[in-house]
């Protein structure tokens, strides 16, 4: 969703490309189709199921890898490389971004470009993260027991975020090591004649992540934005230049084209209206036939890597804006990429209310999805102040209502996150906790960005705002479906909306400056900018408890408790004779509570802070205010 570029133009211009999307009427720009129903009989496995059952089993990490790591600073963009990204005019200066610099401070080299638009700065910075700084990382990933990882797009592209892709056939040449090399090397193919593509170093280095992590049992997912392209793609370069005799004529829609005697220029369609994102041509069956079998050849591509089989491919994928491309499209995509690898995992962007999300996940498109609205139910729950929250009663509604809208084991596939490269960042969130409701998404979005909020607070979260944080990483790791954990999350990151959650991560070998600058330019109290070890710790042990009890990932879902007066709310998960009590006190005061055991479960506390006693068929628990325990049977 939301490529940052486009979110800043529209800012720029004094609106909001999140309330462009997500109005009652932002639907209507994408060009779909209506006709949801399954096509054909449902592919079910042994369980009676359409999903890949690994993916019941992941706990997710999120990486923008402009952002993450700089593995390579050889590899590191120019400013030649921004040519076609917003903003549209050149710099006058430019440099690679200090990784350690304070956040809103401009360096120098912004300065002398004499703009007084924050977005623009914001938006030519590069920090130099690339694939090799990922590689690098995976075992830190493996070690916090991580064991899925989605990565934000990596095809060339010239924008940070890399929405705007100049190809799908090939990795970002700055990611990988020769980007000169592998530039002339992408010159002298035919982008729509595979059998001429060539693998470049950066390619290849994508090929030695996907394999480095498979020998960890960390699964690869890669982000498809099949609903639009950047100015910088092959094809629209070449639609440009020659026009109607363009052989990628029908690959967008064009409202105009260059002509004299007419007295036209060229003009067409671009994302909700972004020039920078040229719009795939559409009919009422999904994609026109020449971005259709391009996508098609590229899917297979990083799927089946020369040939060699699906293992040394990636394992599924991340469809950005599906709402924005026809049923039609996803429906033959997935037999495409089900044919490659059967096991493959399929999750969508769709924000939208779980009744509208439903028609894509019947069997025949999607497995699973970005699950926002588990994201806005327990922000309801564990942040909103005073009348904007919901009780223990009305949470428990709203998930069971969420895992019995799908079909069988839908429900245990979601990705279910917090923040995003699209929210705040959870730290930030709780701090700012009552400037909206976070389930009003275009509401939301525009109060979350902090450079056009004066009001929203930049600073570091405290210790019980952490500590709610905390409380929510409980409920993440222990509920149905699969967390989703965004880069830096664990580690104490802060930050608002797009761009201010997609700072660079925080490493012990890097040093920090102190954030001591606001976004319009004056200071503030300074923050120490370091890694929360024990916020750190909390998700290792947490992610590691998931892992050790199969009852987490695989089992039943019953609710044991709603106490609306005492703000108290707890589940069991069973699977095959093994059973956990999750119980929350999400009331500000310690409570006293007692469960029912008629079985004489013996328990031990996994998360520890509660007092436990046991006396024939009841369980007495005290736990500490916003606190919880997660109780495994003997």
């Amino acid at each position: 969703m939301n490529k940052s570029s486009s979110s800043f133009l529209f800012r720029s211009l004094g609106l909001s490309l999140a309330s462009i999307l997500y109005c009652q009427t932002a639907f209507a720009v994408c060009a779909t189709d209506t006709d949801a129903s399954p096509k054909g009989p449902i592919q079910l496995n042994a369980q009676g199921e359409f999903v890949p059952q690994w993916a019941k089993k992941a706990v997710w990490y999120q990486v923008f890898p402009e952002r993450f790591r700089d593995g390579d600073s050889s590899n590191n963009p120019t400013k030649q490389d921004l040519v076609g990204a917003d903003p549209a005019e050149p710099p006058k200066e430019w440099q690679v971004h200090p990784w350690g610099s304070d956040w809103f401070e401009l360096q120098a080299y912004e300065q002398a470009n004499g703009e007084k638009e924050l977005w623009k700065h914001m938006l030519r910075r590069r920090y130099g993260g690339d694939l090799q700084g990922i590689i690098d990382k995976l075992d830190y990933l493996q070690d916090m027991g991580i064991n899925a990882l989605y990565l934000n797009p990596v095809f060339d592209s010239p924008s940070l975020h890399k929405y705007d892709a100049a190809s799908y056939h090939h990795i970002d040449p700055n990611f990988g090591p020769d980007p000169e090399g592998d530039r002339k090397l992408m010159a002298s193919e035919n982008a729509t004649d595979p059998a001429s593509w060539v693998w470049t170093q950066a390619d290849e280095l994508a090929l030695k992540l996907i394999s480095q992590a498979h020998k960890r049992g960390i699964q690869v997912i890669f982000d498809g934005v099949f609903n639009h392209m950047g100015i910088n793609s092959f094809a629209f370069q070449d639609l440009k230049k020659n026009q109607q005799d363009s052989p990628y004529k029908d690959w967008f829609t064009v409202t105009s084209w260059d002509d004299e005697k007419a007295g036209t220029t060229f003009a067409y369609e671009g994302w909700f209206g972004v020039p920078s994102l040229p719009e795939f041509k559409e009919d009422g069956k999904g994609l026109a036939p020449g971005p259709k079998e391009y996508i098609f050849a590229a899917t297979e591509r990083w799927m089946n890597p020369k040939g060699q089989g699906a293992a040394q491919g990636i394992d599924g994928w991340r469809l950005d804006v599906a709402f924005c491309v026809a049923h039609g499209f996803w429906k033959d995509w997935r037999k495409h990429v089900k044919s490659i690898n059967p096991d493959a995992y399929l999750t969508a962007e769709i924000v939208d209310t779980p009744k509208n999300v439903k028609p894509y996940m019947q069997g025949d498109e999607f497995d699973g999805e970005m699950n926002y609205n588990f994201a806005f139910a327990s922000s309801e729950f564990f942040f909103n102040p005073g009348d904007m929250s919901i009780s223990p009663s009305e949470f428990d509604t709203k998930l069971r209502e969420m895992r019995n809208l799908y079909p069988k084991g839908v429900a245990y596939v979601t990705q279910n996150l917090f923040g995003s490269h699209d929210a705040n960042r959870i730290g930030s969130h709780i701090v700012n906790r009552g400037i909206g409701n976070f389930a009003d998404w275009g509401t939301y979005f525009n109060l979350s960005q902090a450079a056009s909020n004066p009001d929203y607070q930049v600073r570091k979260p405290n210790e019980q705002e952490i500590r709610l944080q905390k409380l929510f990483a409980v409920m993440q790791m222990t509920y149905v479906g699969a967390p989703m954990i965004y880069y830096g999350d664990e580690v104490g990151m802060w930050g608002g909306n797009d761009p201010d959650d997609r700072k660079p991560m925080l490493w012990p070998d890097i040093e920090y400056d102190d954030e001591v600058y606001l976004p319009d330019g004056n200071k503030r109290q300074p923050d120490k900018v370091n890694i929360n070890t024990e916020l750190q710790a909390h998700y290792k042990k947490l992610i590691h408890m998931r892992h050790q009890n199969p009852a987490l990932t695989l089992g039943s879902f019953t609710t044991l408790l709603t106490d609306d007066k005492k703000d108290l709310y707890g589940y069991e998960r069973e699977y095959q004779g093994q059973r956990v009590w999750v119980i929350f006190n999400n009331s500000d005061q310690e409570q006293q509570l007692t469960l029912d055991n008629p079985q004489h479960y013996q328990f031990t506390d996994s998360l520890s802070g509660a007092k436990i006693t046991q006396q024939q068929d009841v369980l007495s628990i005290r736990l500490p205010r916003k606190w919880a325990a997660v109780l495994v049977k003997g």
